[in-house]
């Protein structure tokens, strides 16, 4: 049968473990080229020794390439300012763009809750990888209540699990991850934060969600939240609740201040989740590097499905 095939820009953590799922589990996706900007990265040497065609020369490079003529997806791993550039190169190609970086110029996109609608978008950007872990829950609580008011999520995750382009990238994290709360979670206030973990030995991804609703009951949202938990798990398997859902009842007599709004009262629905890695790159700690790359490639085989299907028929 055959595959799609794919480039990835951004040699490093992320680019080089979607590399690994592309070729271990893609149903659709094949690689065909492997893009950075050092040319002594781990990820450019892996992908020579797998046969991958590579260059050291960035998007320029990638263009220059005979395989760039037959690729139709690429996967952006840069930074949010690269991504920028890189995009309006690729879309004058009529590539199928994958943002993985805050840039956030495609719709948000993240599987369990959109992944559909915007298959046949141009650009679609990943939020973040705290945003893939939490979002979902904010928008299960969404859809189990009549509104809701307020969405802060946390996302711990191990400090050697974040490359340099995590780093540079701290503050469009959580601008990029709180706007998200609001356009896909339904959150009218988002916040998020984001801890880089300096423990020894480092620590598997976790996931604090505060969601202030009204309307609806504990038991529908809880079993809202069960549910897409069970969607999340269906793409990123190391994804689990930590514990039982939390509720604390928020009185008229003691309303919490959202700014912008104004005191608030109704339900207030705590969620601490655990997202494990799947290894294939990276160690199991480093989740957040596994639900991107799997949603990323999530997202991509639809598309390809899809094209792969029409082309057939």
């Amino acid at each position: 049968m055959s595959k799609v095939k794919c480039a990835i820009i951004g040699s490093g953590n992320i680019g080089s473990d979607l590399m690994i799922k592309v070729m271990r589990t893609s149903q659709n996706i094949e690689m065909g080229a492997m893009v950075g900007i050092d040319a002594a990265s781990d990820g450019l040497a892996r992908a020579k020794r797998l046969g991958v065609p590579v260059t050291h020369e960035g998007i320029h490079g990638l263009l220059r390439m005979p395989q760039y003529r037959d690729i139709e997806v690429v996967f952006d791993a840069t930074s949010a300012k690269a991504h920028v550039a890189n995009n309006a190169l690729l879309q004058k190609d009529g590539k199928k763009v994958i943002d993985l970086t805050p840039a956030a110029i495609g719709p948000f996109t993240i599987p369990a809750i959109n992944g559909q609608v915007n298959a046949d978008e141009a650009n679609v950007n990943m939020v973040t990888c705290g945003g893939q872990a939490t979002i979902p829950i904010v928008y299960a609580v969404k859809r189990a209540t009549d509104r809701v008011v307020y969405g802060e999520i946390v996302a711990s995750i191990a400090s050697l699990s974040a490359g340099p382009g995590t780093r540079a990238n701290i503050d469009e994290f959580t601008e990029t991850t709180s706007k998200a709360i609001e356009t896909l979670g339904g959150a009218e206030r988002g916040k998020a934060i984001i801890v880089l973990n300096p423990a020894e030995p480092p620590v598997i991804m976790r996931d604090t969600v505060f969601v202030l609703s009204q309307g609806g009951s504990r038991e529908t949202i809880e079993a809202s939240i069960l549910e897409m938990v069970k969607t999340v798990q269906a793409y990123v398997p190391g994804y689990r609740l930590k514990q039982k859902v939390q509720f604390e009842v928020i009185g008229d007599n003691a309303p919490v201040r959202i700014p912008g709004i104004g005191p608030v009262s109704g339900l207030k629905t705590t969620v601490f989740l655990e997202v494990e890695g799947a290894a294939h790159y990276l160690p199991a700690y480093a989740g957040n590097l596994d639900i991107m790359t799997s949603a990323a490639l999530m997202t991509a085989d639809h598309w390809a499905a899809r094209k792969l299907a029409k082309e057939a028929a």
